[in-house]
């Protein structure tokens, strides 16, 4: 049997990590023989921001799902602290019931956890205030833009106060202006609410606005290639993306990547 997220220890006492997440030899191979992520070592600390970055087919998705629970590893062990309980998953798609409003969306979670319904509707319109959507607890998702639909997903992940948040390249297809907005939203509600996140993204850019590590992974088979530090004050806004030095963290992690779609590993 794979080894699995909070695997219990050979006298049945369930593993605790210090750090939020922890990953010890990860490699993940599909059935038909093709090896997604290969002995990945990480440790991710509470209340950090880190950004999976690297090229398509790099296992970047596949690591994620692997974190949230969603999949398993075929050898290795990953551990989470406070362990299945208290993980939320965005999706790159918003994935919201077209059927519900913007509010019933939010308090799904709730909901299936047994919540009442008059405190998950609370619990649920505070979500959508905090992501600028109040006013909007009534619409449906057929009536939102595509950033307010991120948006009502970003809510439902947060209404229930995770530890740790995963986020799957969930700006990817919106436009830049939105996209930048968003960004300065989610720093101000991980400011706040400090949890840990970890977020998957293609953009060079935009791991670098946003995190205070940047993991490179190369690909075939998807490994860890570089773990940089953006060691950089928030709040952060139009002033660090626009500085010397955002364009030289910037230029540091484009250059390992390069090195890391070249087959090239950086310490």
């Amino acid at each position: 049997m794979p080894d699995g997220l909070l695997q219990p220890a050979p006298d049945g006492a369930v593993a605790t990590p210090t750090a939020a997440v922890e990953l010890r030899g990860v490699s993940k191979r599909f059935r038909n023989g093709t090896t997604a992520v290969s002995d990945v070592d990480l440790s991710i600390a509470h209340g950090d921001f880190v950004s999976l970055l690297g090229p398509s087919g790099c296992g970047k998705s596949t690591l994620l799902r692997m974190m949230a629970g969603l999949s398993q590893p075929s050898s290795g062990r990953i551990a989470a602290s406070g362990g299945a309980e208290g993980i939320s998953f965005v999706f790159q798609e918003p994935t919201l019931m077209p059927w519900r409003s913007a509010l019933r969306n939010v308090m799904l979670p709730l909901r299936l956890s047994h919540m009442a319904k008059s405190e998950a509707e609370a619990r649920a319109a505070e979500a959508l205030a905090q992501v600028g959507l109040a006013g909007f607890e009534n619409s449906y998702p057929r009536a939102l833009s595509g950033g307010m639909k991120m948006r009502v997903s970003i809510a439902r992940a947060l209404v229930t106060k995770p530890r740790l948040l995963l986020m799957d390249e969930p700006f990817a297809a919106l436009d830049e202006i939105t996209r930048f907005k968003l960004n300065n939203d989610l720093l101000t509600l991980w400011e706040a609410e400090r949890f840990t996140a970890i977020f998957v993204t293609h953009s060079v850019f935009e791991s670098v606005y946003l995190s205070r590590r940047v993991v490179v992974m190369a690909a075939r088979p998807g490994r860890i290639a570089a773990d940089l530090a953006v060691d950089e004050p928030y709040p952060r806004g139009e002033e660090f993306r626009t500085s010397a030095t955002y364009a030289a963290h910037c230029r540091e992690i484009s250059h390992a990547l390069s090195g890391a779609m070249g087959g090239e590993a950086h310490a």
